[in-house]
């Protein structure tokens, strides 16, 4: 009988780490080809595109897809009957392989994971430990899927315990609603029916594993309730207008994927559990003749596109004053070039803590009249000024604004909407919030012609950068008059 050995473990997981950093599931890809192809909004349109450019690049590039590399989550089901050559826990040696996979020199990916959440939130600085998930089955052989899950999307999670008489479709279109595009739409929604409050999240969880067939279910019709309502609100959701990065548009989700399981009579468990545009899931099994081998994609799959420049204004930042941000409107597309500062959450808690004690920065860093953009880059390889470096979610960064116009920024940078208190700051302060594309990290990289840390190193990716940047493409989202294209787009593309 063949044996699995420890190795073979490691390298088939570190391999998966590797292969899904850089290569979308295909059926995704073909799901947003053909999101693409009909989609009627034009930021919408020029979003998805954006998408498929970044993903074509990184398949070609084997560069990740998004900034955030994702936190791993791991399905393991072991056969009672496979042979195993192991000395250490299974739990241990999955987590080996996640090491390797992220600290592979030639794609280095993004340590996200920090230990003590509830303390200190020191970064593991391996991307360890998974998320691990195990079962038995009674197979010679060991069942992985793994999957890089981003903050952004698993952020926007939601749970409840409905009432047996409740209706689900009410719950799901709720809080998709109430969602936001914080989580990188277009993507696939995962829901989890039934068990108790761990089963129900962890069976949505598991449901963004399947493939991307909602077009095959409408073709032959729903077979029972659960496809029923997989089909309405796949339907729906895309009536709601969200759209591409929330810009409004005809495609919010690509599918819904739903599963069930048996609950107590008095209960009705119900998880949502959204995945990105940056989808990375892969699975395989070990049957003893050694590691997983990944087939790499026919890059056929994807169209040959490129951004639309007869709209774009390319905008020198050097030229902008808070007296004439007021030429631009929301929704308009442009080209920057120039110097800008990165800052993320645990950057803007330093900054805000600094300015309380009416302490400069260090280094002499001086924030007034610049762009901050809220990212956090993966390190370089090879020839790079810096790694993919698309936008995380500006709304975490919502209660330091107030702080950031009075030491006088000119205007931020980052993904999806703001809140309104946010919106209504920037109105009084005449400032600018411009979106980049979430899911689109490697080809908004390639505008980063010089990166350089310039403020708190020992935080890592949370650091502050000066990036010097040429036709980085971003859209207006709120102007200076606090008009904001989350508002006015998804309300134009609204039909339900």
């Amino acid at each position: 009988m063949s044996v699995i050995t420890e190795q073979d473990i490691i390298d088939s997981v570190a391999g998966a780490c590797q292969y899904i950093s850089y290569y979308h599931p295909t059926d995704f890809v073909e799901g947003m080809v053909e999101a693409y192809e009909k989609e009627q909004s034009e930021s919408a349109k020029n979003a998805i595109g954006q998408i498929l450019i970044n993903s074509k690049m990184c398949a070609m590039g084997h560069r990740p897809l998004c900034q955030d590399t994702g936190s791993i989550n791991i399905f393991v089901k072991v056969g009672l009957n496979a042979k195993l050559d192991i000395s250490r826990e299974l739990e241990d040696i999955l987590n080996d392989g996640v090491a390797k996979g992220y600290t592979d020199p030639d794609n280095t990916l993004r340590f996200s994971v920090v230990s003590d959440p509830a303390g200190e939130r020191k970064n593991t600085k391996n991307n360890t430990p998974a998320v691990i998930h195990m079962s038995v089955d009674n197979s010679d052989k060991i069942d992985i899927t793994v999957a890089a899950k981003g903050g952004g999307s698993e952020n926007k999670s939601k749970f409840a315990v409905l009432n047996p008489s409740d209706s689900i479709y009410d719950w799901v279109m709720e809080n998709v609603r109430n969602m936001g595009a914080g989580w990188c739409p277009p993507g696939i929604l995962g829901i989890g029916i039934g068990g108790n409050p761990e089963k129900s999240m962890l069976l949505a969880k598991e449901s963004l594993m399947d493939h991307v067939d909602i077009h095959e279910l409408k073709e032959r019709g729903p077979q029972n309730a659960l496809e029923e309502l997989r089909l309405k609100l796949y339907e729906d959701i895309n009536k709601i207008g969200i759209g591409a990065q929330g810009l409004g548009g005809v495609t919010t989700v690509l599918d819904v994927k739903i599963l069930d399981y048996p609950c107590h009579a008095a209960s009705l468990p119900v998880a949502m559990i959204p995945n990105c545009a940056a989808t990375r899931h892969i699975h395989f099994e070990l049957d003893g003749n050694g590691a997983a081998k990944f087939e790499k994609p026919d890059l056929d799959i994807w169209p040959d596109l490129e951004i639309p420049m007869d709209t774009v204004k390319k905008v020198n930042i050097e030229d902008l004053t808070k007296e004439n941000l007021s030429q631009f409107k929301s929704g308009d597309t442009l080209l920057l070039s120039g110097k800008i500062l990165t800052a993320r959450d645990a950057a803007h808690k330093k900054i805000v803590e600094y300015k309380n004690a009416g302490k400069e920065l260090p280094n002499g860093v001086d924030l007034k009249d610049r762009f901050i953009y809220y990212v956090g880059p993966v390190d370089p390889v090879r020839d790079e000024k810096v790694g993919p470096a698309g936008p995380t979610t500006s709304t975490r960064m919502d209660k330091f604004t107030k702080d950031m116009m009075e030491i006088g920024i000119m205007g931020m940078i980052g993904k999806a909407e703001r809140k309104q208190p946010t919106i209504d700051l920037i109105k009084e302060y005449k400032s600018m919030y411009l979106i980049a594309t979430g899911g689109a990290a490697y080809l908004i990289s390639q505008s980063i012609k010089d990166a350089k840390v310039i403020a708190f190193e020992e935080m890592g990716m949370e650091a502050i950068y000066e990036f010097e940047v040429k036709d980085m493409p971003v859209t207006v989202a709120v102007d200076t008059e606090g008009v904001s294209i989350h508002t006015t787009g998804p309300a134009k593309w609204r039909t339900i």
